[in-house]
């Protein structure tokens, strides 16, 4: 894009409102705040004081919740309230390192490496019912189980967890899932394999205890509402019919750590136009926001900023094959063209202007590092940079190949204002730099998004992706063939043999499994160009300073409200 194109844009950034966000495997929008941090541990000013005021805690999402079912749940806003009314073996602490929460201590380990075994402290669900043993193997064999379709359960589990892949494959029965209640409070792992990250999983929402009489007793209508839930963490939802813009948590006071928790009440509601959003923070009602666009730059100077750097790449998905028939996307020379055919400094300069990076890369920077310090982005650098020229070539020689002049393709995105506001600009940047190309811009609800993603029911995708534990994998293997997230027919047999071996052969050689992982990346970015990175988010918001010590994290629920407070309101 030539240098002219910045005056379109910040034409469009002060006719539109350009607020874009995206959520790790979900929405392009994310009004309430920011989503992950690698940097500043407590989003927000240092704390001040104590708690001297009503706590109730005013908060915005920018998508509706599609299910609390932790079996089910695969977006940012359900495990972020998953985070919140739920608690795992493990949780993410203030300086998000992974401590014991429902387990009582650190794990005994075996010799080998692949035997856990976790004493669980004494510790409540809501109804008053004792957290066990066997609510963890009830949950994670019905994450595994086939017939329950969780989208996570297999794609965290298998390889990992011993017999879990045959399982989800349905060669073995579920019970024989290396998982096992020693008694009550004992609970016995045996993994596949040694795992490096394996502790930092046990935070993540897919390995949450649930009731089993009570899960039973509900059949269908579990996790439904509110009321059709339990919860043993900091709060309890309330207010949530299923499908509403609005919903509380309130304190859980049969929470093992309930002392800690300051918090009374946190009210929340989807809120999709940024405009409002903003309103709502400037009135008082709400007490934080995203910032992004013409918003960013207006409040770039405002007292009540706060800046992160999170490690949440987003992408454009190509779908290589819709309907059992092959897209224009199944050519490599299309999918090159596209990914190096749009202005990626640009957009984060002007449309986004929060401290977005653009992405040339799918591992994020300053997310991983090896034995030597050294971030896991300096192996491969940038990869399939903007180039309208070579873009150009690229989509040539693709229009030749397939003996096209013109095509149109579908882009799925979002419904929210910022959602739309970046497609209108993917739009425009493509449609101008690739001739004969035309893109229909489909914007729907988020849960309607992930309905058709399910089905492999678009062509073109904004998609964007968090961590779930903190290791390049979680990034990488979303994509060998046939994984739950691979809904794109997307298949390279080196690419799948790579990621196999730096979780098996090479699952202790820290240096081969780097260099694996690291060719791996390459292949899908830079040979293939099976997504299109577009930028790693940066993200600011205004956040009231009687807000104290709200902690974001790097992975799994974005943030922790547990020793969240109000004080000098």
């Amino acid at each position: 894009m030539k240098n002219s194109k910045l005056f379109w844009l910040l034409s469009l950034v002060l006719v539109l409102s350009a607020f874009l966000a995206a959520c790790g495997g979900g929405d392009d929008d994310k009004a309430e705040t920011p989503e992950t941090d690698g940097d500043d541990k407590a989003a927000g000013e240092e704390p001040a004081g104590e708690p001297d005021a009503e706590q109730v805690l005013n908060l915005m999402e920018g998508a509706e919740i599609p299910t609390m079912d932790s079996s089910l749940a695969e977006d940012a806003v359900a495990f972020n309230i998953m985070n919140n009314v739920n608690e795992g073996l493990f949780r993410l602490n203030q300086e998000n390192v992974a401590e014991p929460a429902l387990a009582e201590a650190e794990p005994e380990v075996s010799e080998d490496g692949l035997t856990y075994t976790f004493k669980l402290r004494d510790a409540k669900w809501s109804n008053g019912e004792p957290v066990t043993a066997n609510d963890f193997v009830f949950s994670w064999q019905r994450a595994i189980d086939p017939a329950t379709g969780s989208p996570y359960g297999p794609y965290m589990m298998a390889g990992t967890i011993k017999n879990a892949e045959a399982i989800a494959a349905g060669e073995m029965d579920k019970a024989e899932l290396g998982v096992k209640a020693v008694d009550e409070k004992t609970l016995e792992v045996t993994l596949e394999r040694p795992t490096p990250y394996f502790m930092s999983l046990m935070a993540f929402g897919t390995f949450y205890p649930l009731n089993e009489a009570f899960v039973t007793e509900k059949g269908d209508a579990y996790a439904s509402n509110s009321d059709n839930l339990l919860y043993n963490g900091p709060f309890m939802l309330t207010n949530w019919d299923g499908t509403g813009l609005t919903w509380s948590m309130e304190k859980n006071p049969e929470y093992w750590d309930a002392e800690t928790v300051k918090l009374e009440t946190i009210n929340v509601d989807v809120v999709k136009e940024t405009s409002t959003a903003i309103n709502l923070y400037t009135s008082g009602e709400k007490d934080r926001t995203g910032l992004s666009g013409e918003f960013a730059m207006q409040y770039a100077e405002d007292p009540d900023v706060v800046r992160e750097l999170e490690p949440t790449v987003f992408y454009l998905k190509f779908n290589q094959e819709r309907n059992g028939e092959q897209t224009p996307l199944a050519n490599v020379n299309i999918r090159k063209a596209i990914s190096m055919a749009f202005n990626k400094q640009d957009l984060v300069d002007v449309v986004l202007a929060n401290g977005s990076l653009p992405a040339n890369y799918l591992v994020p920077t300053e997310f991983t590092f090896d034995e030597n310090n050294a971030d896991f982005r300096e192996v491969n650098g940038d990869m399939n940079e903007f180039n309208a020229e070579e873009a150009k070539k690229f989509w040539a020689t693709g229009m030749e190949e397939l003996g096209l002049t013109e095509v149109t393709l579908e882009m799925l995105g979002g419904d929210s204002e910022l959602a739309k506001k970046m497609d209108e600009y993917m739009k425009s940047q493509l449609e101008e730099n690739l001739e004969g190309l035309t893109l229909e811009l489909k914007a729907v609800p988020f849960g309607v998004r992930l309905e058709l993603d399910e089905a492999q029911d678009y062509d073109i995708q904004n998609s964007g992706w968090g961590p779930d534990y903190q290791d390049p994998m979680t990034f990488i293997d979303l994509f060998v063939t046939g994984s739950a997230q691979n809904k794109m027919s997307y298949s390279n047999e080196e690419f799948d043999t790579l990621v196999d071996q730096a979780k098996g052969d090479l699952a202790q050689d820290l240096a081969g499994r780097w260099e694996a992982m690291a060719k791996a990346e390459q292949i899908l970015i830079e040979e293939d160009a099976a997504i299109a990175p577009i930028y790693q988010r940066g993200l600011m918001s205004l956040q009231k300073p009687y807000v104290h010590d709200i902690i974001s994290h790097p992975f799994g629920g974005d943030y922790s409200y547990k020793w969240a407070y109000i004080s000098g309101k």
